[in-house]
């Protein structure tokens, strides 16, 4: 926040004040709730003799309704960020303590930003508090595993003064023409 000049610098006790802030409201809540990068997960405690068929979920790409049925809603309310229906999924599983556990999976469409709340009613968190866990290459999805592979390619390149793999493409162009054209005089040709 620092380079931010219309939010004020919080003093330490004035971070801890908003911090236990934010983990009562979170507290308070009917529902639990995490997040990865890629996913939300909302866990809701039910009582132990209900059974799927007694559960009301309504997921949609931009909402959310969760409850009992013939009660009003555990949580409802519009998404922060739109999900990926087809990779959203719910569960009802045994809990501890005579209860049963609804489990709902979010797959976020925007898998690069956290959410600061599930439904936008809810009382926010502090997304630039959050420490993401490492990840593993193996973790990335095809593109962007191979986005992430070559700029670390480039970057290994560059620290042993090698040509990075855009350079290299290009040296083999110019290569590939010199060979094709050897009577053509090369000696002042730059690579750009």
């Amino acid at each position: 926040m620092a380079d931010n000049k219309d939010v004020p610098e919080l003093t330490p006790a004035e971070e801890a004040a908003a911090r236990a802030k934010e983990q009562a409201e979170q507290e308070a809540l009917p529902y639990k709730w995490t997040q990865t990068i890629g996913d939300v997960d909302i866990t809701i405690l039910v009582p132990d003799n209900l059974k799927g068929k007694d559960m009301v979920v309504d997921i949609k790409k931009q909402s959310l309704t969760a409850g009992i049925k013939g009660q009003e809603p555990i949580i409802k309310g519009d998404l922060p960020h739109s999900i990926l229906l087809d990779d959203s999924t719910w569960t009802l599983s045994p809990a501890p303590n005579n209860q049963k556990a609804l489990e709902i999976h979010l797959e976020k469409h925007n898998k690069l930003e956290w959410w600061p709340h599930v439904v936008t009613s809810a009382p926010k968190i502090d997304v630039s508090k959050i420490v993401p866990e490492n990840s593993k290459l193996s973790d990335l999805e095809g593109e962007t595993r191979a986005m992430v592979e070559k700029m670390m390619y480039d970057q290994r390149q560059k620290e042993m003064g090698l040509p990075t793999s855009d350079e290299q493409k290009k040296i083999d162009i110019l290569k590939k023409f010199q060979e094709q054209h050897p009577e053509m005089d090369f000696s002042k040709a730059k690579i750009q």
